[in-house]
């Protein structure tokens, strides 16, 4: 099977940080209940990933949640310490963190080398023992441990801080 550039990318990122991940190939999917369809018998927290400004398109967030809530942006923001919260365009998203819609990730932060991108996770998912995400292509998913994600981020120059959605 031939990788993408994206996904070979993210593949090389993790091993060489020492991170195991076990891949799951699946059609191309654009949001995250669509990709529910795919995850059947896959042992981890599955997430989605939004792509947030606030109102005035000076400071980006990523948050990231429990694939079957819907995230009250204004409970959101009130936490974080902001204003109110968009979504911001896919330009800024190829812009800081490399990624086109439907393909939003943490696999893309090391794009962000301006470290510009706040992350934030819901604390539903602190306590998951294993979490998924696309590695930056909507073709696949990885599973990570939990605690390999926070190395990952870690060694992007990001740390997550936690909300309640």
């Amino acid at each position: 099977m031939t990788l993408t550039p994206q996904e070979q990318g993210v593949r090389d990122a993790l091993d060489a940080l020492g991170i195991a991940y076990e891949p799951h190939a699946h059609p191309p999917v654009a949001t995250a209940e669509e990709a529910a369809q795919h995850w059947g018998g896959i042992d981890a927290a599955h997430c989605k990933n939004l792509f947030l400004r606030n109102q005035k398109g000076m400071r980006y967030y990523l948050v990231i949640i429990e694939h079957t809530k819907r995230a009250d942006l204004r409970a959101v923001a009130n936490q974080i310490g902001d204003g109110k919260l968009s979504f911001a365009s896919p330009e800024r998203l190829m812009t800081h963190l490399g990624l086109t819609p439907g393909s939003v990730s943490p696999f893309g932060l090391p794009h962000d080398r301006e470290h510009v991108v706040r992350v934030f996770i819901d604390r539903d998912l602190q306590s998951a023992r294993r979490i998924s995400f696309h590695p930056n292509i909507n073709t696949a998913t990885l599973v990570i441990a939990y605690a390999d994600f926070l190395k990952f981020l870690e060694s992007s120059g990001h740390t997550a801080e936690s909300v309640t959605v």
